[in-house]
Formats: C-alpha cells, sequence, structure tokens
C-alpha cells in the first residue's frame, strides 16, 4: 500500500513514483500486472488524478510500466531490472 506524506518537500508524484517502484522491486506488485486506475488510486489517496497521471507517465517513460488505451497501465517486463539500473 502506498503511503504519501503529504507534508513532504518531496512532490506526491515522486512520492507516488518511489512507491509504485518500491512495490514492484519487493514483489508486491508482479511483472505484467495491472495497476489501478488513475481514478481508483486517486481516491484511495486522496490525491488529485492529474498527480497521479503525472506519476504515471514517469514511471511510463522510465519502462516501468505500460499504458494500454481503453485497458490500463500494467507493470512493464523487466521492471525490477529497469528500476534496479536506474538506481545504482
Amino acid at each position: 500500500m502506498l503511503v504519501i506524506d503529504k507534508m513532504s518537500r518531496k512532490p506526491i508524484y515522486e512520492q507516488v513514483v518511489e512507491g509504485i517502484e518500491r512495490e514492484i522491486v519487493t514483489g508486491l506488485i508482479g511483472e505484467l500486472e495491472q495497476l489501478p486506475s488513475i481514478r481508483e488510486l486517486s481516491a484511495l489517496l486522496g490525491i488529485n488524478p492529474n498527480t497521479i497521471q503525472k506519476a504515471f507517465l514517469d514511471l511510463d517513460r522510465a519502462g516501468v510500466i505500460v499504458s494500454t488505451p481503453g485497458r490500463g497501465c500494467f507493470v512493464a517486463k523487466n521492471a525490477r531490472e529497469k528500476i534496479r539500473e536506474r538506481l545504482t
């Protein structure tokens, strides 16, 4: 479960990106697994949908998730390796 600190100096979208990446690396979210929709995640976390959209866009650009129009966002193959590569 993502935890967002609204009092943190770190932007909320970055916290969302790091939280999703952390869940992928630890195995809470598996490869090719569907992520919650932007609206779902927005309601769950109490965050503006545009913020979630920005986080998903960053993850998509990094190759961590794949967005499929009409179906949603899915964790990309080899997402763990891509995250680890970027962090090292």
